[in-house]
């Protein structure tokens, strides 16, 4: 069986696939443990803490991110795994054990930067004026 996910943070989207196989988990055809910098590997295997270690062997996770910085690919990605895992379960536990941990791990961050806006140096600062 396989099951498609998807993930976004700002502007990074991620897209994860989860099929039956042997506990790979490979992030833009790379093996999730050279992911650099370690804090966004750290972020990428928090699905997995919930998660017992059976079902991690039981799967392989192939998950292509585009956009975004380092740390918003990391968010998107782990919200597609987390996603995946639960649909290919079809888990109701596991969901509500992903919703307790953290809700993002399910759910989208849908905050955006505001744009820049002009008489000013970015969307709500003004520049200075002297009178004088």
């Amino acid at each position: 069986m396989v099951t498609n996910t998807s993930g976004k943070k700002k502007t990074a989207i991620a897209r994860a696939t989860v099929r039956d196989g042997s506990g790979k988990v490979r992030i833009n055809s790379r093996p999730v443990e050279l992911v650099e910098p370690e804090p966004a590997q750290l972020k990428l295997l928090e699905p997995f803490r919930v998660v017992d270690d059976e079902l991690r062997e039981d799967v392989d996770i192939d998950v292509s991110i585009e956009g975004g910085g380092i740390m918003g690919q990391a968010d998107a990605a782990r919200t597609a795994i987390a996603r995946g895992l639960v649909q290919h379960t079809n888990d109701a536990e596991l969901r509500d054990a992903y919703m307790e941990f953290d809700r993002s791990l399910l759910v989208n961050d849908v905050r955006q930067s505001e744009a820049k806006k002009w008489g000013g140096p970015g969307a709500r600062a003004r520049y200075q004026k002297s009178y004088r």
